[in-house]
């Protein structure tokens, strides 16, 4: 006996109904809401007082509220350019860079390789040993250090049997300044190595032993060209800050002197602007300082990108 079955009909899915238009903008612009507060406190912050500082290089102001801004064109910049100020501050400026590199690249290469020999506990306090200067305000070392190197009664003259004015003589108060803000950047350093040191993969050490390498050529040929993109960090911020590090330590103990021996391009701009009061002239020395630290950025930038594409 055969019983005749129907054939199956066709189910027929309702489609999903899509959503109206302004929820779906709304789901939209949610991440937009998120990137919204860091977004304006950088327009506020950052875009409009550079537009600002543009428009003001054109005006000759004495930061007076009652005094107009007049307009000059390009006369501030043609007087700057002919001021031989800017360009000894610019050389002075190449020098604190050269001085602090040391600092910033060459010492916490070493301490960061030093550290991974270090195990336990004792890891953890050599690198807060190495971190505390950083936590130190530039203010209050800037007043331990002037102890420190007093002509008279100073701890370092009395260590080297001199009688050096390390802060007021010519010779020796640029590097003094070095010194001292390359102490308080070495530990931040350090740390931004061993934490590159730590993102290397050891397979690559271990299969260079196993065929005969040494410790050093390990370091050599593998460490230190994978740590190179970290490097180059290092480098473009010491390129573009070291003169920003130092102007506290030089506010609080040369003021620029003696006879602008320290006195750097960023001094220099802080100088015009609220020495001189010389607003349009401040101004144009900082749109040239932005230009210039500019590209000397987007070429260090260009070569880490390099380089990180390299190594992966």
């Amino acid at each position: 006996m055969f019983v005749e079955i129907p054939a199956p009909t066709a189910v027929v899915v309702p489609k999903a109904a899509r959503p109206p238009v302004p929820r779906r903008l709304l789901r939209a612009a949610v991440p937009y809401l998120y990137l919204a507060p860091a977004l304006a406190l950088l327009v506020i912050w950052t875009y409009r007082p550079l537009v600002q500082t543009v428009q003001l290089s054109f005006y000759s102001w004495n930061l007076l509220p009652t005094q107009p801004m007049v307009p000059v064109g390009l006369d501030n910049y043609e007087r700057l350019l002919k001021l031989p100020r800017l360009g000894q501050s610019v050389t002075r400026t190449l020098f604190v860079i050269g001085g602090l590199l040391p600092f910033t690249v060459a010492v916490p290469v070493l301490a960061g390789l030093a550290a991974r020999r270090i195990r336990g506990r004792a890891r953890g306090f050599y690198q807060a040993l190495v971190f505390a200067p950083m936590l130190v305000a530039p203010v209050a070392s800037a007043a331990v250090w002037q102890w420190l190197l007093d002509p008279g009664a100073g701890a370092v003259n009395r260590a080297l049997g001199t009688k050096t004015n390390w802060l007021h003589e010519i010779a020796t108060a640029q590097p003094a300044i070095v010194l001292i803000t390359g102490w308080h950047l070495v530990g931040f350093a350090v740390l931004v190595v061993s934490a590159g040191l730590a993102n290397i993969n050891g397979d690559y050490a271990e299969a260079a032993q196993l065929d005969g390498a040494s410790r050093g050529q390990v370091t050599r040929w593998i460490t230190l060209p994978l740590l190179s993109p970290t490097l180059v960090f290092l480098t473009l911020m010491t390129v573009l800050l070291s003169a920003q590090w130092t102007f506290p330590l030089i506010d609080t103990l040369t003021q620029g002197g003696p006879v602008d021996a320290t006195t750097n391009v960023y001094y220099l701009l802080w100088d015009y602007s609220f020495h001189s009061y010389d607003a349009g002239l401040g101004a144009a020395a900082g749109m040239l300082l932005f230009v210039g630290f500019g590209v000397v950025a987007a070429a260090l930038v260009w070569l880490s990108e390099r380089l990180t594409f390299h190594d992966n």
